[in-house]
């Protein structure tokens, strides 16, 4: 039998995860009619990690036997080979690590975390046919044993003496609450066909008991076990989930260090545009104005018809100008994330058939009234050309990938990298002309900016540095962290909150934007002087955007070798 190549063992692993992890198959669409959801049990958690170190014994024979067959032909191993084998190693190696300091038994977080998964599935199941609305009904009859697997794994967690911190255990269930407030599930089915309402409905209230019997575990049963568990996980945890987030073994003193010179550099670029907003005042001043009286959209169905037609003015525009769009992903949607979302905007890749498209999905908070200062960069990052311009070229050359670079490879620091790029690339082509516009740009850039200093801060406890102006020579705290980044960025105390519960619940994450941007130009900046006068940046744009996912010890060579 003929040893099967990287790649191929890359895809087969795609499949095994579908199987395995329900989710996995909704998201990418390649699992029609499957009525199940996953298995978040211990015992569930382990299948996986099992089919993970299989897949490792695979790809190390994989790599032996293609190494072999080339060093006898005198060619290389070829570059998508050689990428497929690089990424999948890296994955399984740090998804293993993870795993085996048991991080998978205390995942509470207010924006990943196995509710906000089902919910996710959930929305993703096709809802066309009768028999789709069948199958969802099954899906949501489904939930209570998803739900119930999911608190035996915080159960082994605490035997284990692996607890989440009180804070993300408090916030998780109020966003039960509120989706159980709204009716969530209810809403949820209640376009299905009229045949199948009662069933529907029925399913629906099912699973809203089984999410209110989890809200009563977290706040009876788990919140009292953990009391007294700190925010900050501390170095080596904190190693581990950057490396997960990142790709790279991080050196947080370097990365620590470039927040704060960031910091200082994005200051200076926003006070000179504040002057331009609001002569005389200061830049919170100036945020603060435009929060009140500049550009505004109201209405909630407006907001999101106005966010669709600004990524459609853009697809239109970058087209055949500075990128080369194929038709499928020239499509996108705007849509309203649903209660009990984290405050971040965030997108939803398509399927690999397109049949379901990208998503954008801006979270309310009950708001009817939008101030579009912000909004436009930050669709620009989650839309286009940000993440949905490179999730969706993925899609696109995904035959020319392994499905792993394309899916479930993807590595934070390089799509949060991009659409932070792209954010910076739509102010270069001077799309952020308006100082409104690019004052809400480099509060953006700001709020990464800080991400970095205060995640690792944080999180290590680190000191702030002795010539700062703010609490110099203070150890970092998530109050400290909360009046520092509102005080930058101009960002209200509830989408503040929400940012440091994320960051203190998901560490290492909120780094990846700006050390993924580093990367992204360093990139673009060592091909520019290798090209010299014939670098051609659309060309070098969509041969980047086609590269699949690399973790960010790799992109920034790969990014310069193009």
């Amino acid at each position: 039998m003929r040893t099967p190549s990287p790649r191929s063992v890359a895809d087969a692993h795609v499949e095994t995860m579908a199987d395995l992890n329900p989710a996995v198959g909704s998201a990418l669409g390649i699992r029609p009619g499957d009525t199940s959801l996953p298995d978040y049990s211990p015992d569930g958690l382990e299948a996986i990690a099992d089919a993970r170190r299989a897949t490792l014994g695979r790809l190390t024979e994989a790599e032996t036997e293609a190494e072999k067959a080339h060093a006898a032909a005198g060619t290389p191993l070829p570059a998508v080979e050689r990428r497929a084998a690089q990424l999948l190693r890296e994955r399984l190696t740090a998804e293993l690590d993870t795993h085996e300091a048991g991080e998978h038994l205390r995942q509470v977080s207010n924006l990943f975390s196995p509710v906000t998964q089902l919910r996710s599935t959930l929305i993703q199941s096709p809802k066309e046919t009768p028999d789709d609305w069948a199958a969802l009904a099954a899906r949501l009859r489904e939930v209570p044993l998803s739900l119930s697997g999911y608190t035996e794994s915080l159960d082994a967690g605490l035997a284990r003496g692996l607890p989440a911190a009180p804070r993300q255990v408090r916030v998780m269930a109020e966003q039960q609450g509120e989706l159980l407030a709204a009716d969530w599930y209810r809403t949820l089915v209640a376009e299905g066909p009229e045949p199948l309402r009662e069933e529907l409905t029925r399913a629906a209230d099912t699973a809203s008991e089984a999410l209110e019997r989890l809200r009563r575990y977290l706040t009876d049963t788990y919140l009292p076990a953990v009391d007294g568990t700190p925010d900050a996980v501390g170095r080596a945890r904190y190693l581990l989930g950057a490396r997960t987030w990142t790709g790279a073994v991080l050196d947080v003193d370097d990365a620590y260090a470039y927040g704060w010179s960031e910091f200082h550099r994005v200051g200076a670029e926003m006070r000179a545009v504040a002057e331009r907003v609001l002569p005389g005042g200061s830049t919170l001043a100036a945020t603060r104005h435009l929060e009140e009286h500049g550009e505004t959209v109201d209405g909630v169905e407006a907001i999101r018809d106005w966010l669709q037609r600004l990524m459609d003015r853009a697809i239109t525009e970058l087209d055949g100008v500075h990128f080369d769009l194929a038709e499928p992903v020239r499509r996108v949607e705007s849509m309203i994330a649903p209660p009990g979302s984290a405050a971040a905007p965030y997108y939803t890749r398509p399927t690999l058939d397109f049949s379901r498209p990208g998503r954008t999905w801006l979270p309310t908070r009950g708001a009817t009234r939008f101030p579009t200062w912000q909004l436009v960069s930050t669709w620009y990052h989650e839309g286009v050309p940000g993440h949905h311009l490179q999730l969706a070229q993925w899609v696109h050359v995904a035959d020319q990938l392994s499905m792993f670079q394309a899916t479930l490879g993807s590595v934070s620091a390089t799509t949060e990298g991009w659409a932070l790029y792209a954010e910076r690339l739509m102010d270069e082509l001077g799309y952020l002309a308006d100082p409104a516009h690019r004052l809400g740009y480099l509060s953006a850039q700001m709020m990464r900016s800080v991400r970095v200093i205060i995640d690792i801060g944080m999180h290590l406890g680190l000191r702030i540095p002795d010539g700062e102006s703010f609490h110099p020579g203070e150890r970092w705290t998530p109050e400290l962290a909360a009046e520092f980044l509102q005080g930058h960025t101009g960002y209200d105390a509830a989408f503040t909150e929400s940012e440091i519960v994320r960051y203190l619940g998901m560490p290492g994450q909120a780094i990846t934007y700006k050390l993924g941007e580093r990367a992204w130009l360093a990139g673009r900046e060592a091909a520019r002087r290798r090209a010299g006068a014939t670098f051609d940046a659309r060309r070098w744009h969509m041969a980047a955007l086609s590269l699949g996912s690399l973790g960010l010890d790799d992109l920034e060579r790969e990014l310069a070798a193009l």
